[in-house]
């Protein structure tokens, strides 16, 4: 579990599914077990809360983006707000949202180009590349991964790659495009 404040009311916490499964907890169960759940983001809550040095309290707005190979990143905002709250009282209003890209990233070009050589014989043809902050990044949307299962796909990917935090939005924002659809049958087309 990372954890990073952003401001003085707003921290994020990145969790693995390998944090997530040393929990107790796996992906299908943040959908499905309220109750689970909200003890697990209590104990996340107080243990950012230890970590930064924040005392919380009152209303906390937590948005928890799960991210198809990397695993959760969450923001956390707390309220601030001119109403008495008992000093042991947290609200936490929790909304739920996933990512059904794949996102990884490389250190080197070469990975990338090798990467495409095991996925173009799976019939993966699509994809974007990016570079930003002197790392390569691979993004493989829902239709790209349709017909393939996304398991082996995270494997053969994370043999070259670490799967990324960075989203798809900030990759458009700040990042250079290399290939902007079609990347791993441009990849093949130019290298092999």
């Amino acid at each position: 579990m990372r954890i990073e404040r952003l401001s003085n009311d707003q921290f994020t916490i990145f969790l693995t599914f390998d944090d997530l499964i040393e929990r107790g907890f796996t992906k299908d169960d943040l959908w499905h077990d309220a109750s689970s759940v909200r003890s697990l983001f209590s104990d996340m809550m107080y243990e950012a809360s230890s970590e930064l040095g924040i005392e919380l309290e009152g209303i906390l707005l937590v948005q928890v983006h799960l991210m198809q190979a990397q695993g959760m990143h969450i923001f956390v905002t707390q309220q601030e707000e001119d109403m008495y709250w008992d000093d042991d009282f947290i609200e936490m209003k929790v909304t739920l949202d996933e990512s059904k890209e794949l996102i990884f990233s490389f250190e080197e070009f070469e990975s990338v180009i090798q990467v495409a050589s095991y996925l173009s014989p799976l019939r993966i043809v699509g994809g974007k590349v990016y570079h930003m902050d002197e790392r390569y990044y691979m993004i493989l949307d829902e239709d790209d991964l349709s017909e393939v299962n996304k398991e082996d796909i995270i494997g053969i990917m994370s043999e070259y790659s670490n799967p990324s935090i960075v989203t798809s939005y900030r990759l458009h924002e700040y990042g250079k495009i290399i290939f902007d659809s079609q990347a791993i049958k441009k990849i093949i087309k130019i290298f092999y």
